[in-house]
């Protein structure tokens, strides 16, 4: 330590005579002493390192509402809103759908107080949480039960150990998934307690495969949706018809993952067709398992709907208990089933088919609105184009389908270090009170707008933008 910082560090107030300085005996009494006094402790902790590096020391005062900063940061919600301008609607990192405000309404009057989530009203008796959910989504897709689970690996997984636990499971090479975070179909098998049989090849898989991996042992037969990748070129995939009908006359079960799910034709949606739980049902599975959280637009879970004894068999597992939803999720999902029993409105009441179906000329009307107001406000730093972009569905959904859209580019100004000022005007973008996330392409910040409803939002932080 040089002779020049040790006064510095002598100046640096003991612990007690800090937690004397307002604002923080009133913070004490408000949240407590201990947790006032810890924070205390980090902020003249970070001090000293500061003034080894040969850092000024700041008065008591300065240090004193240091403390209360990093107190409010502390006692802050780690989950914050976003503008989400990536041009990836369902964004996993950004938690996906976002709710319709009937399923927002139903969640806050779950979360007041006691619900009747497992208590049957009518005759005073325990009753079955999934009674909540099971008639509309047998309604909704022709099926004779329904289960919930709290995501679609869950679902994938309680099938293949309720149905196939030490057996052999049939599945296309061509569709041995990997979803995010490195998470394998094998791997979900493997911890099922299944063997995994790998029928055809990654192109082209027949019948004939599936109908060997049968006569060799094979369970059950089982198909995922290749949702998240497509496989292009010279291909062939056995219809689902037909592997229902092989499982059936070897008294087996069908299962199919549909991934992403999807409860209505996407194509009035001006979407591309994508299989609905109805047309797999119909095609012959006896147990089709799709996500809540994707194209359906609703919380996160693993939907699982399919013949009666079947699902009741997965209600025996001792695993669905680990796996069921909370009573949040249910009300999220009793308050949006509902909406799909009037298709003609669902752009109209459940926001992630809105901001998919969105017309492309009233996107680029709301870039060319947005664009001058931007350009005032970054005039010393960047430029701001209005441009054309392409909006990815994201999850996995519909995954070589890319949506027109229309978006800005904020170009920094300086041609030196380029990089580093784009990665300066990001951070900039993303310290605001609601951080706004876009994403770099060509030397540029391009901010998609498909996915911005409330301009203001966007516009009513400008002036907190902090640009160096």
């Amino acid at each position: 330590m040089t002779a020049a910082v040790k006064p510095a560090q002598a100046a640096i107030p003991s612990v007690g005579r800090l937690l004397n300085r307002e604002p923080l005996p009133t913070l004490a009494g408000r949240h407590g002493h201990a947790l006032v006094r810890d924070c205390a402790r980090e902020e003249l902790a970070a001090l000293r390192r500061q003034l080894a590096a040969g850092g000024a020391a700041p008065t008591v005062e300065a240090i004193a509402a240091a403390v209360a900063e990093r107190l409010a940061a502390a006692l802050g919600p780690s989950l914050r809103p976003v503008l989400n301008l990536t041009g990836t609607i369902l964004h996993t990192n950004l938690g996906r759908a976002p709710l319709p405000e009937a399923a927002i309404a139903a969640i806050a009057q779950a979360a007041r107080g006691n619900v009747n989530l497992e208590y049957d009203i009518d005759s005073g008796r325990r009753g079955d949480r999934d009674a909540h959910l099971e008639g509309w989504l047998c309604r909704l897709t022709g099926a004779e039960a329904a289960t919930v689970v709290n995501n679609n690996a869950a679902a994938v997984l309680l099938i293949l150990n309720t149905l196939a636990l030490r057996r052999r499971v049939a599945v296309s090479r061509g569709e041995l998934i990997e979803i995010g975070g490195a998470f394998r179909m094998p791997d979900i098998m493997a911890r099922a307690g299944c063997r995994l049989v790998e029928v055809g090849t990654t192109n082209r898989t027949h019948l004939k495969d599936f109908r060997q991996a049968v006569e060799d042992g094979a369970a059950l037969i089982m198909k995922v949706h290749t949702s998240n990748y497509v496989v292009q070129g010279f291909t062939a995939s056995a219809p689902e018809a037909d592997l229902a009908e092989l499982a059936h006359a070897h008294e087996l079960d069908f299962v199919v993952d549909l991934g992403s799910g999807t409860l209505v034709d996407l194509k009035p949606f001006g979407l591309p067709h994508e299989p609905t739980v109805a047309e797999t049902l119909g095609h012959g599975a006896d147990l089709v398992c799709f996500s809540g959280d994707k194209l359906l637009g609703g919380p996160q879970a693993g939907i699982i709907v399919g013949k009666r004894a079947l699902v009741e068999r997965l209600k025996r597992n001792p695993m669905k208990r680990a796996m069921r939803p909370g009573k949040l999720t249910i009300a999220a999902l009793g308050a949006i089933l509902p909406l799909y029993a009037n298709p003609e409105r669902l752009t109209e009441t459940v926001p992630t088919l809105r901001l998919l179906a969105r017309p492309e000329a009233e996107i680029r009307t709301l870039a060319e609105r947005l664009r001058p107001q931007l350009a005032a406000r970054l005039a010393d730093v960047a430029t701001v184009e209005t441009v054309a972009c392409r909006s990815e569905i994201g999850s996995g959904a519909l995954p070589t389908e890319a949506l027109a859209s229309a978006g800005l580019a904020l170009r920094p100004l300086s041609s030196k270090r380029s990089g580093a000022a784009l990665r300066r005007l990001s951070q900039a973008f993303r310290r605001l009170p609601v951080p706004v996330l876009g994403r770099q392409r060509d030397e540029a910040l391009i901010f998609d707008l498909r996915a911005l409803e409330d301009e203001t939002a966007l516009l009513g932080q400008l002036d907190r933008l902090t640009l160096s």
